[in-house]
């Protein structure tokens, strides 16, 4: 049986996380004070302002950039045209903030911060998941995000219309290289794994057609195959015929993505979805001046 993917946090863990995530951006950003904004802005200025795209993508972050301005400033007024995973043009306006000035302004770059690098990943996610168009595999992200920030990253990939992979190193378990190593097996290492938790899923990591006759021996709920040209990746396929789901990884880039998806494989992750993000170009722009 096909193994599921791991699924992102509840939406109540989801919120908690994100949460923290934006307080301690803001704390690391502001600190014991906006210099610049409490100087210029007067504490009762209230003003507009409207958040512009500079090039075409997929948007997303918006709840999160609605959040970091109501942390500051419950009273902030965010209204957004376009919703997480909707496709935007170079110039739209997708969103306009408003209330106090100081709020806005000492917000902006964290807000903005948050909305370039989601939508950069959703946009590079969308791109991957429609090069694979009609077969039946999904495009997984890896847990090579930003540290602090993966749940943002995976939020993003989960926009773009990717898959999360396992989170952490707790909701599932990957059976790599050096954990075979250090078992001495396959067999072994999955024997330890099973012997300490009884529910957990198991994925193996296999470079060679041998290691994957190893794996499947052990009945795993999925394999990696790990860097295998397209020649291989088929005759894994073969091999496997449907007993256990089949994710290939490793230099996975649009040039080849469609080749490896038609050998019949279920999942391919792609780790430059989130650790080789280009930002997309956002930003925000005040209706009004300090009278």
């Amino acid at each position: 049986m096909e193994a599921e993917p791991t699924e992102f946090l509840s939406d109540r863990e989801t919120e908690k996380v994100i949460s923290r995530i934006v307080h301690n951006a803001l704390e690391e950003d502001i600190g014991k004070g906006d210099i610049t904004a409490l100087s210029i802005i007067p504490a009762d200025f209230e003003t507009e302002g409207r958040i512009i795209m500079k090039e075409d993508g997929i948007i997303a972050g918006l709840e999160a950039a609605y959040l970091t301005f109501t942390t500051l400033d419950h009273n902030i007024q965010f209204e957004k045209y376009f919703i997480d995973g909707e496709c935007v043009k170079k110039g739209d306006i997708i969103a306009r903030v408003k209330g106090k000035g100081r709020a806005i302004i000492s917000g902006e770059r964290v807000a903005l911060n948050f909305l370039q690098r989601m939508s950069g990943i959703a946009t590079a996610t969308r791109v991957f998941v429609e090069k694979v168009g009609g077969t039946k595999v999904k495009i997984l992200d890896t847990r090579k995000t930003a540290p602090g920030l993966r749940i943002i990253d995976k939020w993003a990939v989960k926009i773009g219309g990717g898959v999360n992979h396992r989170f952490g190193l707790y909701d599932m378990a990957l059976i790599k290289e050096n954990h075979i190593y250090a078992a001495g097996s396959v067999r072994e290492a999955v024997h330890r794994v099973r012997a300490r938790y009884r529910d957990i899923r198991i994925e193996v990591e296999v470079k060679t057609l041998d290691e994957l006759h190893e794996a499947l021996e052990v009945k795993p709920d999925r394999i990696l195959l790990d860097n295998m040209d397209l020649n291989k990746l088929k005759k894994a396929v073969e091999i496997v015929n449907g007993k256990v789901s089949l994710e290939s990884s490793g230099d996975v880039t649009l040039d080849n993505v469609a080749d490896i998806a038609h050998t019949g494989v279920d999942f391919i992750s792609v780790g430059s979805l989130t650790h080789s993000v280009k930002a997309l170009d956002i930003s925000l722009l005040l209706n009004n001046k300090i009278d």
